[in-house]
Formats: C-alpha cells, structure tokens, sequence
C-alpha cells in the first residue's frame, strides 16, 4: 500500500509538470472531456461530484453506427463505447484534474472490462477534442506507465472523439434517479480511501 502511495505522488508530480506545459483552457467559456471507464451510471456518478463540472452526459462514442440504441451498443456489433461526455469550467477544474480522477475511478489494466462489467463497451479510453487534450492525455498515461502502480500493462486508449451519441433518457443521471445503487458501489476504486 505504501508503494502504491509513493508511486502515485510521483505519478501525479510528473502529471502537474505535464499539464504546466500545456496552453490553459479559456477561463471565460466551458470545455468537454469525454470518458470510457465500463458503466456510464458509474462514469457519471463519479464525475458528478467533482467541483467545477457543469454536467455530465451518458453516451455512446468511438463506433461506427450513427445514433446507435443501448441494445445495439450493449451487443458489441458496432464498436462503440459506453462513455460519459463532461461540460466543465476550466477556472475551476482543469483537464489535467479531471485525468486524474478517471485514472483514480477505473481499472486501466483490464481490456475490454471494467469491473463486472465485460465486452468492448465497457472498455476505457480517453476521447480528446483537440491537440492540447490529446497532449495531456498521453502525459498522463506515460506518467502512470512509469510509476507502475499495478502489476499488469495499462491498456487504455487515447483516442480523437468523433461523434458522441446522448444515450436514452433513462440513463441519464441513472444513480441518482434509483438512489445509491449497489451496481456502482461494487466498483472496486484502487485508489479511492
């Protein structure tokens, strides 16, 4: 546990160097990240508590069917992810943060999994918007390559985001429509106290 906690104030020093070298985001206007870490329910409810975002938007991205249905989605057969897309206000969380809770929130050493959650929908990847997103993302998933956290390779992506689909209403803001759900409090956080 003390390796762990030793690797990740390393891991997140060389994360702030990183993001010290990136162009801020423009204060005045907000900004969107775009995650896959497994469940979007527990994507979202992890992300809803973090100070300065704005909103969170259950989603399917990175497949090849527009306006792709959960039961398409959930089938396999279109390549898609289930993600959550972030609306955040870079004068009061940056990016950076924002990488660091995703890294703390999922299991980057499972492909195409997360949690009980299994199949390439629930695999995690990180969606960038543009140059300076996909700089900070590759930063941070070297940092964490090198500090060597967990005993298994990360095998998350850094992809582009191409077109993000709003998943069905009844996904939205899930957890908190049925209350605290055991289905995302039995999500193992590594690093999470």
């Amino acid at each position: 546990m003390q390796r762990i906690a030793i690797a990740l104030t390393i891991w997140l020093a060389v994360l702030v160097s990183a993001a010290a070298q990136q162009p801020a985001a423009d204060p005045a206007k907000p900004a969107t990240a775009i995650f896959a870490g497994g469940c979007f329910w527990c994507v979202e409810a992890d992300f809803d508590k973090v100070p300065g975002v704005i909103s969170t938007t259950s989603g399917y991205i990175g497949g090849t069917v527009a306006n792709p249905s959960y039961a398409q989605v959930s089938a396999g057969t279109t390549g898609h992810a289930e993600a959550v897309q972030i609306v955040f206000d870079p004068a009061q969380v940056s990016y950076p943060q924002l990488l660091q809770k995703f890294w703390r929130s999922i299991d980057p050493t499972t492909r195409d999994a997360q949690f009980c959650d299994k199949g390439s929908p629930y695999r995690s990847a990180i969606f960038t918007h543009d140059a300076a997103q996909a700089s900070a993302a590759k930063a941070s998933l070297t940092a964490l390559e090198k500090t060597k956290p967990f005993s298994a390779p990360v095998v998350t992506q850094v992809e582009a985001a191409g077109p993000f689909y709003k998943a069905e209403d009844y996904h939205q803001d899930y957890y908190a429509h049925k209350g605290s759900t055991p289905y995302c409090h039995a999500k193992v956080n590594r690093f999470e106290k």
